[in-house]
């Protein structure tokens, strides 16, 4: 095995993920491991190094997507036969097309792309190992029998109770059994909601930028969709007012919380000026709140200040846990909670009881307080990181979270070139997530959605300042 120098602890150096992919492929470039040659399995690199099996899962992957090495099932992972120079790497390599297709669906089992900057999710080295492998082994024990049928239509109870405690601890003390209805993930929430609540024709209002995947259930809902510009400190409440009067909406949807993609989070003047036109207008709030756990404590929260009587308030564990694990939820009053659960049963029938088990366990016995502060830590230090990179390049940026997953950063370009940049960046090995991708129209935008702990190779901020300067 080739010799791993790894650095750790340093807010300057790469993720550990980074550092295997560059020592591996340094390893292959100077034939120290020749083509053909198998690697140590993942869980005895894992072992020898001190590293997370998902880590060096992760860094296999990329040297995999790079061509530089092969996995079959059975033999391992092998340097691959022709992987011997960049030129070779680069012939076959073929980048994807960036399109909408690409972005909501295929991009979740694309992994040829190396530099993810673009995603939406949390690196896999900072998944909470141990918490999750003591939670499938506790799930694995229960009998057989007790998970055979498909489970209550709300969900696994004890869940819904971890749930019920974790919003009074925010303040917004709800019922378990009357208000917690547990979903697919979070976007299936947002669905359930729209297919309930509302019906094609109907106008609705939302951020702008806003929540990519909102917008598409959106559209695919036969919606009237009004974007109202998204502020450091919430929405611009003069606009949000004046499209209400013209056009009379059913809904708005709100990340109020580190909001994707700007990282900013609700300020309480600009939370009580819009819970007051929605009350007065008689609007449906849908606060979209996944990123809580990972914001620092006094962001307000819309569904403490209405008691539930106009908002709907979705969370999910995406962002604290893994998003391989589906599962996510939606609080509301008592009756609206009942027409969501049918529906739910309508299109779905109930949520994995298996998968709602594993993140009870998680939640309990998994040190998940713990692993959060964890995560936080490292987000902000990737931020400064980030900030200190997009600073020298004269990225300007919407704000500054240091928390959080995004920040949304402004190229000094044309902003006709936004979408044309990310496809060139694709051929680089780069994904970027475009501005565009977040506007409810569609429009242009020197803006990019990054996702800072997936910001911080080489590669990307060498092909930004290139893009900067022209070259």
């Amino acid at each position: 095995m080739i010799e791993l120098k790894l650095e750790r602890g340093s807010r300057q150096a790469p993720t550990l993920v980074e550092q295997l992919v560059r020592a591996f492929a340094t390893a292959i470039d100077e034939q120290t491991l020749r083509a053909g040659a198998l690697l140590p399995s993942v869980r005895r690199l894992a072992d020898a190094e001190n590293l997370s099996t998902f880590t060096v899962t992760e860094a296999y992957g990329r040297l995999v997507s790079m061509g530089l090495v092969t996995a079959r099932r059975g033999s391992g992972y092998r340097v691959a036969v022709r992987a011997h120079s960049e030129r070779v790497r680069a012939v076959e390599w073929q980048p994807p097309s960036l399109t909408a297709t690409w972005l909501l669906s295929d991009v979740f089992a694309d992994h040829s792309v190396p530099i993810k900057s673009g995603c939406g999710w949390l690196p896999n080295e900072w998944v909470n190992e141990s918490g999750l492998q003591h939670a499938l082994r506790a799930v694995s024990r229960v009998p057989a029998a007790r998970i055979a049928d498909y489970g209550h239509p709300y969900g696994f109870a004890p869940l819904r109770e971890r749930i019920a405690e974790q919003l009074d601890r925010h303040g917004l003390p709800v019922e378990a059994a009357s208000n917690v209805l547990l979903t697919a993930g979070a976007t299936q929430a947002l669905d359930l909601i729209v297919r309930t609540l509302l019906r094609p024709g109907d106008a609705v209002v939302v951020e702008d930028p806003g929540y990519c995947n909102l917008l598409q259930i959106l559209r695919l809902a036969g919606l009237d969709v009004h974007g109202v510009p998204r502020t450091v400190a919430g929405i611009d409440t003069e606009v949000f007012e004046r499209i209400v009067i013209e056009h009379r909406p059913k809904a708005v949807f709100l990340n109020t919380t580190l909001q994707n993609p700007t990282g900013a989070t609700f300020g309480m003047a600009s939370a009580f000026r819009l819970m007051q036109i929605a009350e007065r207008h008689g609007l449906w709030v849908v606060e979209d709140d996944v990123n809580r756990e990972l914001a620092p404590p006094g962001a307000p929260l819309l569904a403490s200040m209405e008691g539930l009587n106009r908002v709907l308030y979705v969370g999910g564990f995406a962002k604290t846990i893994t998003p391989a694990l589906r599962c996510g939820y939606v609080v509301a009053e008592r009756e609206v909670l009942r027409e969501l659960a049918r529906t739910k049963m309508a299109v779905g029938l109930t949520s994995s009881e298996a998968t709602e088990r594993i993140v009870e366990k998680v939640l309990t016995e998994g040190r998940y307080a713990r692993h959060v502060e964890f995560v936080v830590d490292k987000l902000k230090d990737a931020h400064a990181l980030v900030e200190e990179r997009m600073d020298a390049l004269g990225v300007e940026l919407f704000r500054r979270p240091r928390a959080g997953l995004f920040v949304w950063g402004a190229l000094p370009i044309d902003p006709a070139e936004g979408s044309a940049v990310a496809t060139r960046a694709l051929q680089h090995g780069i994904w970027l997530a475009p501005g565009s991708y977040f506007r409810p129209d569609d429009a242009e935008s020197p803006c990019f959605r990054f996702n800072v702990p997936y910001s911080t190779d080489d590669a990307l901020w060498d092909f930004l300042e290139k893009t900067i300067k022209g070259n």
